[in-house]
C-alpha cells in the first residue's frame, strides 16, 4: 500500500466532495468515470466498469465467421407485411 495523503471534505454546490491528488490517480488508473461503494466505515472508490467493452470487435470476428445469425425463427404478421410502415 501507498503512502497515506490527507485531504479535505469541500463544498461544492449542495454537495460535499474531495480533492483527489494528481499522484494517487495515477497510481490509481482512474481517468474518468468512478464507482463509490460504502464498506464499513470505507468509501470505496474504483475506475466505473465499462459496458459493451470489445463488443465491437466480437461482432466483426462473429460476422467473419458467418456466426452473426438470428437464432429465433423471424415469421412476420399479414399486417406487419403490408401495412407497416419504416
Amino acid at each position: 500500500m501507498g503512502a497515506t495523503i490527507r485531504s479535505r471534505i469541500v463544498k461544492i454546490g449542495n454537495s460535499q466532495g474531495i480533492r483527489i491528488p494528481k499522484p494517487l490517480l495515477e497510481q490509481s488508473g482512474i481517468h474518468e468515470e468512478v464507482e463509490i461503494e460504502v464498506e464499513g466505515d470505507r468509501l470505496i472508490v474504483r475506475p466505473a466498469t465499462r459496458s459493451r467493452l470489445g463488443w465491437n470487435e466480437a461482432f466483426a470476428t462473429m460476422a467473419e465467421r458467418k456466426d452473426d445469425v438470428l437464432l429465433d425463427d423471424v415469421s412476420t404478421t399479414n399486417w406487419e407485411r403490408v401495412e407497416w410502415e419504416w
